[in-house]
């Protein structure tokens, strides 16, 4: 029935994009690790029922970006330097296997044409990490390893594997933008840039080189997010 239809999928959506519009806020650190709010507020600020607030901030909550507390309602997650490294393992082992498996398919599939569009998007995140502005960087980064992701042809590995990397990247730009203010530098030099690299060694099929890029990468995000914690 067209009635009972339509304001549930109306429901959903706005559920969506509260959750959306908040992962952003925490990724851009307005938001920041720690910091507790209620539906209330959030529903205020957004100009909108309690209910698909309630929803989205469920739905955080189970991704792992918020705790929620029964008494005080929700608070920004803090991650942990071990749960940074065991988020860089993990993405590290669902890389190989996307890795392996374009190597072997990659030609049965053609997915030739589709790596031409995700480089784009990697000369995308490799000219805004140069130069050091990490908003940019982030949106590009998490839209290149989607698209990679999803040439795997498996929507729930796809979507685990960004559901990691906002992860990491919420542990991440928390230390990098505080790091930031505190010393009055920027950016630039000092992020990951090698995104076209890893697509040209899958584009000619080379998961070894693949698999030898992201070490690097995650050995370089550890070492940094370690040093930046330190200070």
């Amino acid at each position: 029935m067209p009635g009972t239809d339509g304001p549930a999928v109306i429901r959903s959506t706005l559920r969506q994009q509260i959750a959306d519009a908040l992962r952003d806020e925490v990724l851009g650190g307005r938001l920041e690790p720690g910091q507790e709010f209620t539906v209330k507020e959030i529903a205020e600020q957004y100009g909108v029922s309690a209910t698909p607030v309630r929803e989205a901030l469920v739905d955080l909550t189970a991704q792992g970006l918020l705790d929620a507390d029964q008494h005080r309602g929700f608070r920004v997650h803090e991650h942990t330097l071990a749960e940074y490294r065991a988020m860089l393992e993990a993405r590290g082992l669902v890389a190989d296997g996307i890795f392996r498996d374009l190597a072997e398919h990659g030609a049965r599939r053609d997915v030739s044409d589709a790596l031409i569009a995700v480089r784009r998007r990697g000369e995308e995140a490799a000219r805004a990490a140069c130069a050091g502005d990490l908003t940019v960087l982030i949106g590009y980064d998490l839209r290149f390893w989607r698209e990679l992701s999803a040439l795997f042809g498996n929507p729930h590995l796809s979507d685990f594997l960004h559901r990691l990397r906002v992860k990491s990247w919420v542990c991440a730009v928390t230390h990098l933008r505080r790091w930031c203010e505190s010393s009055g530098e920027d950016l630039r030099g000092v992020l990951w840039s090698r995104h076209t690299e890893l697509v040209d060694a899958l584009a000619r099929r080379e998961p070894c080189a693949a698999h030898e890029i992201v070490v690097e990468y995650n050995a370089h995000s550890l070492a940094l997010i370690e040093r930046l914690a330190a200070a």
